[in-house]
C-alpha cells in the first residue's frame, strides 16, 4: 500500500489530483447548493430575526480561514523538517486562499455584528486575533515574494507560519480568556449544541461545502505552481 508521502512526489501528486479534482468540485457544489437552499428558507431567528443567515456565510468562513493556516502550518513544518517536494508549494499555495477566506469573515462578521451590537467593529479579543491573522496571512505571502532565491523564500516563510500559529489558539479560546461580546462555543461545547437543528443543519452543509470549496482551489494552485516550475526549468534548459 503506498505511504501518503509518496504522494510528495510531483508527477504522483498530479496524476491523483488529477483524479480526484472533479470528485471535489462535485462535492462542494452539491453541498454549498444545499446549504444554501436550507439556509435561506430557514425561519427568522427570535432574537436576530434575518439576519440570523448571515451566520451560515460568516461562520463557515471564519472556520476555512483558521483550517487553512493550519493546512500551511504543517506544510511548512514538513517543508523544514522532511524537505519534501510539494511541501513549500502546499503551504505557500494554502496562504492567498486563507487570506481571502478571512477576509470574508472579517465582512461579513462586521455586517452581523452591526444589528446585533450597534457596531461595525469593537476590539475585542476574538475579532482582534482574527484580524491579526489576516495580517499573518499578508505578511507571509509578502515576504515570500520579497525573496527572489526559492529555496530561502520557503525557509523563510516557513519559520514564519509556523511562528504565526500562535495566534490560532488565541482566537479559539479569546472568548474564554477575556470579556468579549462575541459568543462562545455553541456547537462542539459539553451537553451538545445550543442552536436549533433548523440551523444547524444549513450551517454544518455550508461549513462542509466550504471546505471542499477550500480544497479545490488548493488543489489547483498547487497543481498550477508545479506546471509554471516545468516551464521555468524548460525554458531554462532551452536558454541553456
Amino acid at each position: 500500500m503506498p505511504s501518503l508521502f509518496e504522494f510528495a512526489n510531483p508527477k504522483k501528486f498530479m496524476d491523483l489530483s488529477g483524479s480526484l479534482l472533479p470528485w471535489l468540485v462535485a462535492a462542494a457544489a452539491l453541498t454549498l447548493g444545499a446549504g444554501l437552499l436550507l439556509g435561506f428558507t430557514t425561519p427568522p431567528d427570535y432574537q436576530q430575526g434575518d439576519t440570523v443567515r448571515i451566520m451560515f456565510v460568516h461562520v463557515p468562513a471564519a472556520w476555512v480561514a483558521m483550517m487553512a493556516y493550519g493546512v500551511m502550518t504543517v506544510a511548512s513544518i514538513f517543508g523544514l523538517v522532511n524537505r519534501h517536494p510539494l511541501a513549500d508549494i502546499a503551504a505557500r499555495a494554502a496562504a492567498p486562499i486563507g487570506a481571502v477566506f478571512t477576509a470574508l469573515g472579517l465582512i461579513t462578521g462586521s455586517l452581523w455584528g452591526r444589528p446585533m451590537w450597534g457596531a461595525w467593529w469593537v476590539w475585542d479579543g476574538r475579532l482582534t486575533s482574527f484580524l491579526l491573522l489576516l495580517l499573518i496571512y499578508l505578511a507571509y505571502i509578502a515576504l515570500n515574494d520579497a525573496i527572489e532565491n526559492e529555496t530561502r523564500a520557503a525557509r523563510a516563510s516557513a519559520v514564519f507560519a509556523i511562528v504565526g500559529a500562535v495566534n490560532l489558539p488565541i482566537i479559539e479560546f479569546s472568548v474564554q480568556w477575556w470579556t468579549t461580546l462575541h459568543q462562545g462555543e455553541s456547537i462542539l461545547r459539553k451537553g451538545g449544541p445550543t442552536i436549533a437543528p433548523v440551523f444547524l443543519w444549513p450551517l454544518f452543509l455550508m461549513a462542509l461545502g466550504y471546505t471542499f470549496l477550500f480544497f479545490v482551489f488548493w488543489t489547483i494552485r498547487i497543481r498550477s505552481e508545479i506546471l509554471n516550475r516545468r516551464s521555468r526549468t524548460l525554458l531554462e534548459m532551452r536558454a541553456g
